[in-house]
């Protein structure tokens, strides 16, 4: 006689639990897929076998409460090593869905793989748990139903991995969402549990069950396997809710220290008047502008950033080639730039801008972009202004005062080619007036008078130009001609004091660029304050002016006295503002001489002579770029 299937039932209060456990598991699922993804390094690793411990434990308990729901009317056992690989197989299958869901982008072929490697672990827990059960009968499988549970365990595994994927965000899956996906997953997950037991048939057989490393579980202990699970997931989640929370607190302290960073960098770009700027190299749109940057070039941050051309018309016309030619070499050759320009406002004001860039590479080495800051310099622009204009005002009041200091030497200086030019037109007169003129000798007298006539007239020229406060007009100077013209002026002063002038000029030197009254007041100054080093000196008074070439295209200037020599312990304060030697001294002419050598480019130093006396060397570039 045929033997005949045991009729199994199903205790449906443990069917619910199951059910709930799954829906339990899956909503822990989905909070810690979010941690994972969220968290970095080891923190991640930590994540990833934690949350699949508990993920797993949460499937592998549905499945064995599943399991205790079915009532055979024989005694069951489980052969617990068989069941603790069941239980491996639930983790390892966790492991899989929580690695692949927790990555930046899941694709087709990337969820696909991951739901059939997920749907065998899940199977495999199944059937591997079903083998663990120990009882006198034959476990036959219906191949259809067993392909159908795996066909619905890959099936259920990538819907599970869609659905978590995409509310792993821990925002957007907090909430009615979350436990939406959490109720699907948790009813679809045991559709492939109870397909799988409908597979099963059991045979009663004569042979006692091997009940080897077997147990049996009781009430208690399905009890115990749901309060454990619960346990378990509960500790997970309550994990996950304190990590998310510490998460929330340190993202708002950052939020907080950025907003408050933000906000000191605004007000110092404010206090600066420097505004940060980005832009992309392919069709130089802006990226970034900051606040301080609208205000300094007047577009309004609510029309949106410039394009490019706006940027361009709202640069000065005569700047617009510098702004461009910087910008364009910087992108050719990859490489920083710096530039000054200016603006012009709808209202026709202007502002000096510099500008700072810096070229940013991508992975490829390629320019992608250029940052950098706008800082409006037109205060700095008109205070130089300001203070080179008190310069060139200080300066011309020491030049006066020089000169006022020089009245008699210069009356004296004027005054003899006017006597001489006076005593030949007597002469003059007298080879006319005789009885036969001597036209011959007139026209030499006359000739004389000429010549000492134009002499007076330079003299006095060039005591003007010592005496003019015009702007400073930058030519080609030669030096050679302002120590001849100072010279001139100081003569007398010199011959006065017994002193002799030696120069020794190299012929053929090079022009520099500067300003002609400026340089004849550094040469002024120098020599005045060598007469002056030797008015009270024993012995031979000799000043010896020098000019050569120098290293590093410039030309150099000495003048040497044999005077008192560079005041002892005070070298260093010689160029001092207000410093001085002098009674009656002011203690400007050096500081007012090395301001109007560093601004032509050059320097202006001194040193002791031997035996006695002191040098003063003066350098100037002979080219337009060594001043610029």
């Amino acid at each position: 006689m045929a033997a005949v299937n045991l009729i199994g039932s199903y205790n449906y209060a443990l069917v619910a639990l199951s059910v709930l456990i799954a829906m339990f598991a899956s909503y822990a699922a989905l909070d810690l897929a979010g941690r994972v993804t969220a968290a970095g390094g080891w923190t991640r690793a930590v994540w990833l076998l934690g949350g699949a411990g508990a993920m797993g434990t949460g499937i592998w308990s549905m499945h064995y409460i599943g399991m205790l729901a079915f009532i055979l009317p024989i005694p069951v056992a489980y052969h617990w090593t068989t069941v603790l690989l069941s239980l491996f197989a639930a983790i390892l299958a966790s492991v899989i869905a929580l690695y692949v869901v927790s990555r930046q982008k899941m694709g087709a072929s990337r969820a696909v793989a991951g739901s059939v490697l997920m749907g065998a672990g899940i199977a495999s827990m199944h059937y591997i748990g079903m083998a663990a059960m120990r009882l006198p009968a034959i476990c036959q499988f219906n191949s259809f139903l067993v392909v159908l549970s795996v066909v619905f365990a890959v099936s259920i595994s990538l819907a599970a991995l869609r659905i978590t994927f995409h509310l792993r965000d821990e925002k957007a899956g907090i909430g009615r969402e979350k436990l939406a996906g959490a109720v699907v997953m948790g009813a679809a997950i045991p559709v492939m549990h109870y397909t799988g037991m409908a597979a099963a048939s059991f045979t009663p057989s004569g042979m006692p069950a091997d009940l080897t490393h077997a147990v049996s579980i009781s009430a208690l202990g399905t009890a115990g396997i749901a309060v454990v699970t619960f346990i378990v997931l509960g500790l997970a989640l309550l994990t996950s809710w304190v990590d998310r929370r510490f998460a929330a607190q340190t993202l708002e302290l950052q939020e907080e220290k950025l907003q408050r960073s933000e906000a000191y960098l605004a007000e110092a770009q404010r206090l600066t008047h420097t505004g940060s700027w980005a832009w992309r190299v392919a069709g130089r749109d802006a990226l970034h502008l900051s606040e301080e940057w609208y205000r300094i070039y007047g577009f309004d941050p609510e029309d949106g950033p410039p394009a490019f051309e706006e940027r361009l018309q709202r640069t000065h016309p005569e700047d617009r080639a510098k702004w461009l030619g910087a910008i364009d070499r910087a992108i050719a050759e990859k490489s920083n730039y710096e530039v000054e320009f200016r603006i012009l406002l709808p209202d026709g004001s202007v502002k000096h801008i510099q500008t700072v860039g810096h070229p940013v590479l991508n992975a490829s080495g390629d320019l992608a972009q250029f940052v950098g800051s706008s800082t409006d310099i037109s205060q700095r622009k008109l205070a130089e202004e300001a203070l080179r204009q008190a310069r060139a005002d200080l300066a011309h009041v020491s030049r006066a005062t020089t000169m006022g200091e020089l009245t008699a030497s210069l009356a004296h200086e004027v005054n003899q080619p006017i006597a001489a030019a006076v005593t030949n037109a007597n002469t003059c007169l007298r080879w006319l007036t005789r009885d036969q003129p001597d036209l011959e000798e007139a026209r030499e007298a006359a000739a004389r008078i000429v010549k000492n006539g134009t002499r007076a007239a330079e003299i006095i020229k060039r005591i003007r130009m010592v005496f003019t406060k015009d702007t400073p007009e930058w030519e080609l100077v030669d030096l050679n001609d302002v120590i001849r013209e100072m010279i001139v002026l100081l003569r007398s002063e010199a011959t006065r004091h017994s002193i002799s002038i030696r120069t020794e000029l190299t012929a053929d030197l090079p022009a520099v660029m500067g300003d002609r009254v400026q340089l004849q007041q550094v040469m002024m100054n120098l020599i005045m304050n060598s007469i002056d080093a030797m008015n009270d000196v024993a012995g031979p008074r000799e000043l010896a002016i020098k000019s050569q070439r120098a290293e590093n295209e410039q030309l150099m200037v000495s003048v040497c006295d044999t005077g008192v020599g560079l005041p002892a312990q005070q070298v260093d304060q010689i160029f001092n503002a207000f410093f001085t030697t002098k009674p009656r001294g002011t203690g400007m002419g050096l500081r007012i001489s090395r301001s109007i050598v560093e601004e032509h480019g050059g320097r202006l130093w001194a040193a002791d002579n031997s035996p006695r006396g002191a040098s003063f060397f003066f350098a100037l570039p002979t080219s337009v770029e060594g001043h610029e």
